[in-house]
């Protein structure tokens, strides 16, 4: 997504790239760009060369090079052979692409950042991609990706697949009550015949028998129904696996499900892969090794890391280059 993104103002990126690789080629280049830096009095040291495999590089360097926009063109003024000075149309783009790009980089570094980022971690941020507010999400985005009864379709297929999945729950959960139930009345028969019950094991027959009476709603019913959650203060501190366990008694089986499903890694792939548009991390003789194999490897791997409590080493890559300015303090 980040590089179709990038590869529709890829001329701007390849003026800006060219800039820097310009300027930075020699020592007079940088002195001269300087001292234009110093005439502006602008706070910024350094200028950024990305790496073309790694877009969060590319992020860098265009939201560092917007900072110098009114410096190159004057630069341009003072050296005839530089020719690859970007436009305002291009800084305009740049800086549209820089808006989008931040949210990305922002919430790719919450996830690499963790050992096993999964769902809930992924909640605090994901409202920055793409607004979510239940199933009013489906209800608002899907109307704009697909015609009018295409997107109603699509809107009844997601709604359908959730309720699915809640009833796999509710079997399980009405099944585990069962037995439970079974065993607490094999307890009190046992009770009962020692001579030992009391007014109390009536009372718990008696609510048991109440309480046994079908809701007209479901959980899922329910939860859908109430108005969203507006989170007090700062919303990046919420914590999704934290609310459902204070609301488990209320939605029983519902917890149970979002549990499970928070639990769900976020990604499959390796963290130094995460900003990478380079090379796969599995090489030819990892591919060639079984599936078992490759699992017992890696949750080996895992747990002796734990064991000795020794971090996972990052498989080194290029990062941008960031190119001082020789600017007197």
């Amino acid at each position: 997504m980040v590089q179709f993104g990038l590869s529709k103002i890829e001329s701007v990126i390849e003026n800006i790239r060219d800039s820097v690789v310009h300027i930075k080629q020699f020592e007079g280049r940088l002195i001269m760009f300087s001292k234009i830096v110093q005439q502006l009095q602008l706070p910024y040291r350094k200028l950024v060369l990305d790496c073309k495999t790694r877009w969060n590089s590319t992020y860098e360097m265009l939201s560092v090079a917007l900072k110098f926009k009114d410096v190159f063109p004057r630069y341009k003024d003072r050296d005839i052979t530089y020719d690859c000075c970007p436009s305002n149309e291009d800084w305009e783009k740049a800086e549209k692409m820089c808006e989008i790009l931040e949210v990305f980089n922002s919430t790719t570094n919450i996830i690499s950042g963790s050992e096993y980022p999964t769902s809930n971690l992924f909640l605090n941020e994901v409202f920055r991609v793409k607004e979510v507010c239940k199933m009013r999400a489906i209800e608002f985005s899907f109307p704009r990706m697909y015609h009018s009864l295409e997107a109603q379709t699509h809107i009844l297929d997601v709604k359908n697949c959730l309720y699915e999945l809640y009833n796999e729950y509710l079997v399980e959960y009405q099944s585990i009550g069962s037995e439970n139930s079974a065993e607490t009345t094999s307890i009190g028969c046992t009770s009962s015949a020692s001579g030992s019950s009391s007014g109390w094991s009536q009372f718990q027959a008696f609510v048991k028998t109440v309480e046994t009476i079908t809701p007209q709603k479901s959980d899922l019913d329910i939860y859908l129904e109430e108005g969203c959650f507006i989170c007090d203060g700062d919303s990046r501190k919420f914590d999704a696996l934290e609310w459902w366990k204070a609301n488990t008694l209320k939605y029983r089986v519902l917890s149970k499900m979002a549990r499970d499903v928070l639990a769900i890694p976020i990604t499959t792939v390796a963290s130094e892969s995460t900003f990478s548009a380079g090379g796969r991390v599995i090489d030819s003789y990892r591919a060639s090794l079984s599936v078992d194999t490759v699992q017992g490897l890696i949750c080996g791997g895992d747990w002796l890391r734990c064991l000795h409590c020794v971090k996972k080493k990052n498989k080194k890559e290029k990062k941008a280059e960031e190119i001082a300015l020789p600017i007197n303090h």
